[in-house]
């Protein structure tokens, strides 16, 4: 029987309208209720009141859930790499945290091929059907709709990534059966799962958006009545759809039987979507450069285009490179330095960030070193900086865009996995709000990722960047992250939580490049996140105490929950793991 240990602790401009929709937090606490999962849950339950990471020699697995670490952790202790280990707890997550991710979403992968050296990313985000328009989340008079009226219903599905992300990773990088990697997923599907506290609070709290479907509805809210934590819940059609996945491989969802059901399903929704056949047969993933930015003789290296994540990481520890940062965490004068360089990289990102398939992005200008260090000589007063807009980085071609507007909130999963061979994942996966567009097919929900499209197509007779074009991704704060220290990687970090991703982010790997904090420490660390001017305060921590100090610098503060979801790896002589105890994910290893 292998050694497991586990962490669970309890421990009216764009910017303005983005900072208002995010105030709605679909994504909550929980106290977790694992305990009776297993005898190595209830051990790694007492672990994780003492606050101490996970450690390893071999291989190591954090993710949200409980039940899809153990599915992961069983294919990596039978020899199985990185990638089929990321197949069993993605297909797992999809039935025991559906609010978060699944088959009918998308996701963004950072992998490193410890084979050849080589670091790369994999972009599985949802694309825009190609009847939409950049009128889609627009009334009669061309002003953009309420949030909650584009997602909810067919409107704002976009075609799902997440299972051809899947296939074409174990097929360049697995070695386990595809079907077995599917098995224990399927297995619970017909067994049945205990409700989590979470999923039943989430239940809960969205029951009138979930009642707009009846398929949705009948399986949240059986009878009417809102499933509650301890409810043991059946999924066979989710359990139908992988089998028809396991026995046919993923081209049974892009074309046939349930590739119809899920256009019918969007095309038929009171608020009707335009995704066609034609869209979910031409899906195709795309691999794409990682990108980079040098901190602290550290290569952090993420997700560019469409992610913000890597650039706007990236740009906020740049920004801070010429800046001592050692007082740490409690520090007025240090959280100064990060939530200004924060909102600098946040002004970048809404100008100039979108698919770089459909319009030409800076990368190489806004992570230029001396760009960065020119932006971050804007932090050397004492006091917040009073405005910020959108540098100048430079380009190889003609530009003019508009700052765009796009509402992305925090319902999102995140998945670290090292494997014995010395592969590295970071998966960062999601159907965007919580519960997506809440219509369901074949036991999943499917995404409502287009409203991560500005809803304004032009602001004063300029394009915006972001805008909604058929075919294109929209632009995702997903930050999957790998950090490189003499060609080795030596940090897998990631989180959900919408906009707030970047920051929670780049906390953590603060935290344990210039603090010294193990992963658990870095999870735990509490959340003070600035991106538009505002600085966000987590309640019931001591970044309360940040509050005067911030204000008397000029700062408005607001006091809120910030429910990330960090799952951090540490490599060096060990594996040691971390799982943010704000959510009920685990690390596990040997």
């Amino acid at each position: 029987m292998r050694a497991i240990l586990m962490g669970l602790l309890l421990a009216a401009s764009g910017a303005a309208a983005q900072q208002a929709a995010d105030a709605v937090e679909p994504e909550g606490l929980s106290t977790g209720g694992f305990e009776s999962l297993s005898p190595e849950v209830n051990a790694a339950l007492a672990a994780k009141a003492a606050g101490v990471p996970v450690e390893a020699n071999d291989w190591m697995v954090v993710a949200a859930n409980p039940h899809a670490v153990r599915a992961g952790a069983d294919v990596l202790a039978a020899g199985g790499t990185a990638a089929d280990a990321m197949v069993a707890v993605q297909v797992m997550l999809g039935l025991v945290e559906p609010q978060s991710s699944g088959l009918g979403g998308g996701a963004f992968l950072v992998w490193y091929d410890a084979a050849s050296g080589e670091l790369t990313t994999f972009d599985g985000r949802e694309t825009a059907p190609l009847a939409a328009t950049p009128r889609l989340f627009q009334d009669e008079s061309g002003e953009p709709l309420r949030f909650f009226d584009a997602v909810v219903g067919g409107r704002s599905v976009g075609t799902p990534g997440t299972p051809a992300l899947l296939a074409e990773v174990h097929r360049r990088y697995g070695t386990q059966a595809w079907a077995g990697l599917l098995a224990p997923a399927i297995g619970l599907a017909r067994e049945g799962f205990e409700v989590s506290p979470r999923l039943a609070q989430l239940i809960a709290g969205d029951a009138e958006r979930l009642a707009t479907s009846d398929i949705t509805a009948a399986y949240f809210m059986p009878e009417g009545v809102p499933l509650v934590a301890g409810d043991v819940r059946v999924n066979v059609p989710y359990a139908n759809t992988l089998d028809l996945l396991a026995e046919e491989g993923v081209g049974a969802f892009y074309a046939g039987d349930l590739a119809r059901t899920i256009v019918a399903t969007v095309q038929g929704a009171e608020n009707a979507g335009v995704l066609s056949e034609v869209d979910l047969a031409i899906y195709r993933v795309k691999e794409r450069p990682a990108v980079c930015a040098a901190y602290r003789g550290h290569d952090v290296c993420g997700m560019g285009p469409p992610s913000s994540g890597a650039i706007a990481v990236g740009q906020t520890l740049g920004m801070l490179e010429g800046y001592d940062l050692s007082a740490g965490p409690d520090d007025v004068t240090v959280r100064r330095l990060i939530g200004d360089a924060s909102r600098l990289a946040f002004a970048d990102r809404g100008q100039y960030v979108a698919d770089s398939d459909f319009v030409p992005v800076p990368v190489f200008g806004m992570m230029e070193p001396a760009y960065l260090a020119q932006r971050g000589a804007l932090l050397g007063g004492d006091v917040a900086l009073a405005e910020v807009s959108a540098g100048e980085p430079e380009f190889d071609h003609a530009l003019n865009w508009a700052d765009g507007e796009a509402i992305e909130l925090p319902s999102t999963s995140h998945i670290s996995i090292v494997d014995s061979f010395g592969n590295v994942a970071a998966m960062t996966t999601t159907i965007e709000n919580g519960f997506g567009s809440r219509l369901m097919v074949g036991g999943f929900l499917l995404n409502n990722e287009l409203t991560d499209f500005s809803f304004r197509s032009h602001r004063g007779g300029v394009p915006i960047a972001n805008r909604v074009e058929p075919g294109k991704r929209p632009r995702s704060s997903m930050s999957p992250t790998i950090v490189m220290k003499d060609g080795a990687p030596v940090i897998v970090a990631g989180s959900p939580g919408g906009s707030r991703i970047i920051g929670y982010t780049a906390q953590a790997i603060i935290g344990m490049i210039d603090w010294g904090l193990d992963p658990q420490q870095a999870a735990n660390l509490p959340h003070a996140v600035n991106r538009f001017g505002t600085y966000d305060l987590e309640a019931g921590t001591r970044a309360e105490a940040l509050g005067e100090g911030l204000a008397s610098m000029g700062y408005e503060t607001n006091t809120r929950a910030l429910t990330s979801g960090l799952h951090l790896i540490a490599i060096g002589d060990s594996l040691r793991g971390g799982a943010d105890p704000r959510r009920e994910g685990i690390a596990l290893g040997e």
